[in-house]
């Protein structure tokens, strides 16, 4: 398992910083370039800019959680329940959340981790 893993091209694990303007304000973020391709896809999806899409869930996260701590950990959480959540579709699984599969997670990984 762990060679397909290792095998990635190391561009996908490199990171990039780039610039985005949140309501005219300058911000820097400094994400992996798979993170940065899977921010793109979701753009796409939803019709806008990879810049504003940023930008709207910069805005949803403050208007829910008031603040955000790690923003570049938020995206990046945010791009793994997509693919995550697009995986289920595709499987028919369609959980609408991702949040009760990632508690199950652990469980999954121990049992993983017995076999080796």
């Amino acid at each position: 398992m762990c060679e397909f893993f290792v095998k990635a091209d190391p561009i996908l694990y490199e990171s990039r910083t780039r610039t985005v303007r949140i309501h005219g304000v300058l911000t820097s973020i400094r994400l992996e370039n798979l993170v940065w391709d899977t921010l793109a896809e979701m753009a796409r999806d939803e019709n806008c800019t990879t810049n504003a899409l940023i930008a709207q869930f910069h805005d949803e996260i403050l208007l829910h959680r008031g603040d955000v701590a790690n923003f570049s950990s938020f995206l990046r959480v945010t791009c793994l329940r997509y693919l995550r959540r697009k995986c289920d579709r595709a499987l028919g699984l369609d959980s609408g959340d991702a949040a009760p599969l990632v508690a199950k997670a652990p469980v999954v990984a121990l049992k993983a981790t017995a076999r080796h």
